[in-house]
């Protein structure tokens, strides 16, 4: 059975709900898979739960599903950069579960490798640990951290061949490998597509067992979230 799919709408039209648990890769604005998400949102799937480094910004990325109202609750790192998202959690709109960034990485990869929950410093004595079990190792207290396991996950990779083993570009790799493993069904959006056996094994950065659909999108945006130009 084929991993590749025409479009990223084919890609999610039968695997997306309503309620869902949605993991999205990147870093800000770098290495998001910007055609899955315009997919999301034009799928009109509602109440979704958003698991993302970063919430996107107004009009792009994450920001676009912010703006239709398709997002419930997100779990996320950094969201300074978005005024709807601002708008939105202070009105008591959109629920807010705010993971400090290696917390949160973890929280994917612990889900990718099966494992339940972890132990960490990072939290001990702030907010972030309210609710939750705090316990003692060799004189030190440490906070449990539930794992994240993502319904779908949206990813995107510079370069794969048709078996799904992946090819991140440099700081584009980020969160993408992690949220690829965390997904019960991973689609993959990439930039070049090739057969099988013509990347090097050595310089595959994720293997295809873990990806499940491939759409190919050869022109993206990359949008760059802020830029500094010098005045003449």
């Amino acid at each position: 059975m084929t991993k590749v799919y025409d479009n990223a709408q084919t890609a999610l039209a039968d695997i997306v709900k309503d309620g869902q648990t949605i993991a999205v890769g990147g870093f800000g604005l770098c290495g998001i898979p910007e055609a899955l998400i315009t997919a999301l949102r034009d799928t009109g799937a509602k109440e979704l739960t958003c698991i993302s480094n970063n919430a996107g910004v107004d009009d792009f990325g994450l920001g676009l599903l912010l703006q239709t109202r398709q997002i419930k609750k997100m779990i996320a790192s950094y969201v300074g950069e978005n005024k709807e998202f601002e708008r939105q959690f202070l009105s008591g709109e959109l629920e807010v579960e705010l993971t400090p960034q290696g917390t949160l990485a973890e929280k994917l990869r612990a889900g990718g490798a099966g494992i339940p929950a972890f132990f960490t410093k990072t939290g001990v004595g702030t907010k972030v640990a309210e609710g939750k079990e705090v316990r003692e190792f060799d004189g030190e207290e440490y906070l449990m951290e539930r794992s994240l396991v993502a319904d779908v996950s949206l990813v995107k990779a510079y370069k794969a061949d048709k078996m799904g083993n992946l090819i991140f570009n440099k700081t584009a790799r980020n969160f993408n490998p992690d949220v690829a493993t965390a997904g019960k069904i991973t689609v993959v959006e990439v930039e070049e597509l090739v057969e099988v056996g013509e990347l090097d094994p050595d310089s595959v950065h994720l293997p295809g067992i873990y990806v499940h659909r491939i759409i190919v999108n050869d022109s993206p945006e990359k949008r760059i979230e802020q830029r500094t130009i010098k005045q003449n």
